[in-house]
């Protein structure tokens, strides 16, 4: 199942890392693509809770995310 999501706040490439890692700590996340200035795509078994999605990003820094 693949998933798409909007975050915004990130400046960098060590933000996209920060919240690559975390978002791909999640139990039954795949993969992970976070594109700085475009969507971040989730790869996942089954579908993925938005608040995990959302606490994950939250965890990484001062983001928000929403779905695409």
């Amino acid at each position: 199942m693949e998933t798409r999501y909007i975050v915004t706040g990130m400046t960098c490439q060590h933000c996209v890392a920060h919240v690559t890692e975390e978002v791909s700590a999640i139990d039954g996340v795949k993969s992970v693509d976070v594109v700085l200035e475009g969507p971040m795509t989730v790869v996942s078994d089954a579908p993925i809770d938005f608040a995990a999605i959302s606490e994950a990003v939250a965890e990484a820094g001062d983001y928000k995310v929403s779905l695409a």
